[in-house]
């Protein structure tokens, strides 16, 4: 870990941030007392986002049969939630 000053750090920021970058962590002191560290981006796995197989346009008026239940589904539903 590299110890650097407030003054050293404003005049060297873009050579510590790339020292980060590379992985090193840089600690800012204050008349050598500790106040900050600089430490490099943790980076996680990247989301990729896959097109849909099929477009939306393609189901949107897409209709059901209807369930047959011999209870209506607004039915259960109240029943559900007088529990609550």
């Amino acid at each position: 870990m590299k110890r650097v000053g407030v003054a050293e750090l404003k005049d060297q920021l873009s050579s510590y941030l790339r020292a980060a970058e590379s992985g090193v962590e840089v600690e800012v002191t204050v008349r050598d007392r500790p106040i900050a560290r600089i430490v490099p981006v943790r980076v996680g796995p990247r989301v990729v986002i896959q097109p849909a197989r099929t477009p939306f346009a393609a189901i949107r008026a897409r209709t059901y049969p209807a369930a047959g239940w011999a209870i209506g589904s607004t039915d259960l539903l109240l029943e559900e939630r007088q529990g609550r």
